[in-house]
């Protein structure tokens, strides 16, 4: 029989508590001093193909196929931070090459115990493209804050556990 008595009860992570680091080395080391509201979009998926053997009807091979990322969307409050209309102005503005190799940038989506200190685990995303920005929604009637809306296309993703 297994004893249960001394083992250490694991607790899922919050999901409230999260830094994003973005470097475009090309711009700026850090860029928008990672003060986000929301962060979704991290996920990869795998393609698998299925073969099928002939004369084998009760039986399928499954091979591995391509890997999908996701598209992050991050949200914030807009400030007088500029940094992500920048970048998205400076891939505009780019050379095909400088696209390629100078303003890709690498992320880094830190999730955090409630402390607000103590690392859980960090999320990599490399070669990183800005693919949408949307300015807040203006409404004079409403007192929200203005929310603006950024979402980045990513080559990979990893997971590196503290």
């Amino acid at each position: 029989m297994a004893n249960f008595a001394n083992e250490t009860v694991i607790y899922p992570f919050t999901a409230f508590n999260f830094a994003v680091e973005i470097e475009v080395p090309y711009l700026n080391p850090k860029l928008c001093s990672a003060a986000f509201s929301e962060c979704d979009g991290l996920e990869m998926s795998m393609e698998v193909k299925t073969i099928r053997e002939g004369g084998n009807n009760g039986q399928q091979i499954k091979l591995v196929g391509p890997y999908n990322f996701g598209t992050l969307t991050l949200k914030r409050g807009m400030t007088a931070n500029f940094d992500l209309w920048d970048w998205f102005g400076a891939v505009l503005e780019a050379t095909p090459s400088q696209v390629r190799d100078d303003l890709r940038g690498n992320t880094k989506v830190v999730l955090l115990a409630p402390d607000g200190e103590t690392e859980r685990a960090r999320f990599l995303l490399k070669r990183c493209l800005p693919i949408k920005l949307k300015a807040p929604a203006l409404n004079g009637k409403d007192g929200n804050i203005a929310v603006e809306e950024f979402q980045m296309a990513y080559e990979s993703l990893s997971l590196k556990q503290p």
